[in-house]
C-alpha cells in the first residue's frame, strides 16, 4: 500500500509540475490565452513548480526505501 502511495504522489505531483511550468513558459512567452491559469503570477507559478519537484524527488527517495 505504501508503495502505491508513493507513486500516487509522484504522479500527482508531475502533474502539477506540468500545469505550473506550462503557465509559467506560455505566460512569459505572451501566450496567456494557452497559459493553463492564464498567467496570473510568476512567483506563484515558480513555488509551485519548485514545491511540487521537492514532493517528487521525496516520493521517489520514498519509493525507493519501500522496495
Amino acid at each position: 500500500m505504501q508503495k502505491g502511495f508513493c507513486i500516487f504522489a509522484l504522479a500527482v505531483s508531475g502533474l502539477v509540475f506540468l500545469l505550473f511550468a506550462a503557465d509559467l513558459v506560455f505566460g512569459m512567452a505572451g501566450m496567456n490565452s494557452v497559459a493553463p491559469f492564464k498567467y496570473a503570477s510568476m512567483i506563484t507559478d515558480i513555488v509551485f513548480a519548485v514545491c511540487s519537484g521537492i514532493v517528487a524527488a521525496l516520493s521517489w527517495m520514498t519509493y525507493r526505501q519501500q522496495v
